[in-house]
């Protein structure tokens, strides 16, 4: 009995061996054999492979900013994508390093991929960050995020997550040479609807400065008498508060133009009229003034403009030192990225207010709209009226009404190029223009 029992264990196990063999055989040596001639894998068979056949940079200014816009063509007839890769004061460095770079990194990769794609192109140069690669690598990001909303045949807003609001809150301009100017403007934006106003004055200061009478700088420089302003900008907070009431939520960019201490002192003098936040109070440089700054005042802050990399924001969200995030989307890197941010944001209790002005593209304007369309976080967007002949370069751009930005609901982020109507309006040298102290001496955006 005790000889039989080994037999039939030893034969039990001997056959448990051949099975699992086979079993072995069957799962890995199909899968490799599988492997190697490529075949498509489960996730993937819902529909045929899309590849880049062509990347193009569009460069154009019916607004005078100078715009581009990246065009990925593929594979598929009839398909493509478009993205903002606007860096507006360089606007030709970006048109080189998307067709020297940009094109030959992407042709025949898959459009799937998108966050390997931003990350393998991150990483191409080696050095990382930079406006010009920034602004690259975003005109592929959105483009790649169009062309998957179109075939999924859903608006890009729909892959994040879908709606959490109907319609996109944002704010317009108001300015002037005097407090009841910029009253006067607040007034009637409200009448258009805005619940948001930002708010800036021409108003204090002299039209010149002693260096531009001594005959220093170059043609074009700005002057800016700071004491003036620094008094100027409560009695502008003062006046329309008078004129307009407290339902009107104001703002206002301080533009990094004063110093840290400076800055303290204006926004405590503005904090009476309950500013929705003040905009940038420091530049980058100074960033590390920003713990003082937070204990200092309670007024609101939006800071981020200039941040060129997102790892720039992760210690003073961690930190809570700011209350918006306030970044140029394609110069941190395009719609990926943002994402990122603005989910990190939410764990801090940090909403989104993306920058919005006119060196944006419509393409960017609606890349702005369906992150805000989606996120839980959102604060606040900035928006401009497009002209007749953005319009007629860029069919499909965000219209607002009421205060309110709405989408169109065509799959992608929704807005074409004629690319025709955008070779009327070539691109030329655009620099940021100075601004001096009376001295001479240059003030830091």
């Amino acid at each position: 009995m005790k000889t039989t029992s080994n037999m039939d264990r030893r034969d039990l196990l001997k056959a448990l061996g051949i099975c699992s063999a086979t079993g072995a055989m069957g799962l890995f040596g199909q899968s490799r054999a599988q492997g190697a001639v490529g075949e498509t894998p489960n996730y993937g068979r819902g529909m045929a492979k899309v590849t880049i056949r062509d990347v193009k940079a569009i460069a154009t200014a019916p607004n005078r900013a100078n715009l581009v816009v990246v065009k990925i063509e593929t594979s598929e007839p009839g398909l493509y994508g478009l993205g903002c890769a606007t860096f507006t004061q360089r606007a030709g460095a970006v048109v080189t390093a998307i067709e020297k770079y940009l094109k030959p990194f992407c042709i025949g990769k898959d459009v799937d991929n998108i966050e390997d794609m931003w990350n393998s192109f991150y990483i191409d140069s080696y050095w990382r960050n930079g406006p010009v690669l920034n602004n690259a690598i975003s005109g592929m990001d959105q483009a790649l995020w169009d062309i998957k909303g179109k075939r999924a045949n859903m608006p890009v807003y729909q892959l994040l997550g879908g709606r959490s609001r109907f319609a996109v809150p944002a704010y317009a301009g108001a300015g002037g040479s005097t407090p009841e100017e910029v009253a006067e403007q607040v007034q009637q934006r409200m009448e258009q609807g805005f619940r948001y106003v930002r708010m800036g004055t021409s108003g204090g200061g002299n039209a010149q400065g002693d260096f531009q009478a001594a005959g220093y700088g170059y043609a074009g420089d700005r002057y800016m008498d700071i004491p003036a302003y620094l008094r100027t900008m409560p009695k502008v907070f003062e006046t329309v508060r008078k004129v307009c009431g407290d339902e009107i939520e104001l703002m206002h960019d301080i533009h990094e133009k004063i110093q840290p201490m400076e800055a303290i002192t204006l926004m405590n003098n503005i904090a009476p009229y309950r500013p929705f936040f003040l905009e940038d109070p420091v530049s980058p440089e100074n960033m590390g003034w920003f713990k003082e700054i937070r204990q200092s005042t309670n007024v609101p802050i939006a800071m981020g403009e200039l941040f060129n990399n997102i790892n720039e924001f992760l210690e003073p969200m961690a930190n809570r030192y700011f209350d918006f995030i306030r970044c140029h989307i394609s110069q941190i890197g395009g719609l990926t990225p943002a994402m990122k941010v603005a989910r990190l944001g939410e764990w801090f209790g940090i909403r989104t207010a993306w920058h919005g002005p006119a060196d944006v593209s419509p393409v960017g304007h609606a890349v702005h709209a369906h992150i805000d369309t989606a996120i839980w976080n959102f604060g606040v967007q900035e928006i401009r009226d497009f002209t007749d002949a953005e319009r007629e370069v860029f069919p499909g751009a965000p219209t607002h009404e009421k205060g309110y930005i709405h989408i169109n609901e065509n799959p992608g982020i929704g807005v074409d190029i004629d690319e025709k109507e955008a070779a009327k309006y070539p691109i030329s040298y655009r620099g940021y223009s100075q601004i001096r102290k009376a001295d001479g001496t240059i003030i830091r955006p």
